[in-house]
C-alpha cells in the first residue's frame, strides 16, 4: 500500500510504502499524485520511503514506476529514496545515473535527514 505523506511543502511529493506495492497502488495513488503536483509545479521533489513493513513490488508496479519516471523525465528536481533494502538501493543508484536530477539514498534511520535534504 502507498500512502501520501501530507506534511511536506507544496512542491514535494512524499510517499510511504508498506507491504507489497502493486500496479494498482501506482495507478490509484502515486501517478495521480504526481500528475496533480505537476499541475502547479514545473519541477517536483520526491521522497520515497520504503519502511520496515515494505515487502516488495509486483511486476506491474515496476513497469508503472519506469513508465512514470520516463514520462516525466525532466520534471524531477530531487529524489530521496529512504530504504534499508540493499538490492533496491543498488538498482536506484544504477538507474539514478539516467536521471537529470540529484538522487540520494538514505537508510530508514535517516528519514528525518532525508526530509531535511529534500526540503532544503
Amino acid at each position: 500500500m502507498l500512502k501520501i505523506m501530507n506534511d511536506l511543502p507544496g512542491s514535494i511529493l512524499g510517499v510511504s510504502a508498506e507491504g507489497k506495492i502493486t500496479g494498482t497502488d501506482y495507478e490509484t495513488v502515486l501517478i495521480p499524485a504526481i500528475e496533480e503536483k505537476l499541475k502547479t509545479n514545473k519541477k517536483i521533489r520526491m521522497l520515497y520511503h520504503l519502511g520496515n513493513n515494505f515487502t516488495g513490488f509486483d511486476l506491474n508496479a515496476m513497469v508503472d514506476d519506469a513508465k512514470i519516471g520516463m514520462k516525466h523525465l525532466s520534471a524531477w528536481d530531487r529524489i530521496a529514496l529512504v530504504s534499508d533494502h540493499e538490492l533496491i538501493n543498488t538498482f536506484a543508484k544504477f538507474f539514478g545515473h539516467l536521471l537529470s536530477c540529484e538522487l540520494r539514498i538514505f537508510k530508514n534511520a535517516e528519514l528525518e535527514e532525508a526530509i531535511k535534504w529534500i526540503t532544503d
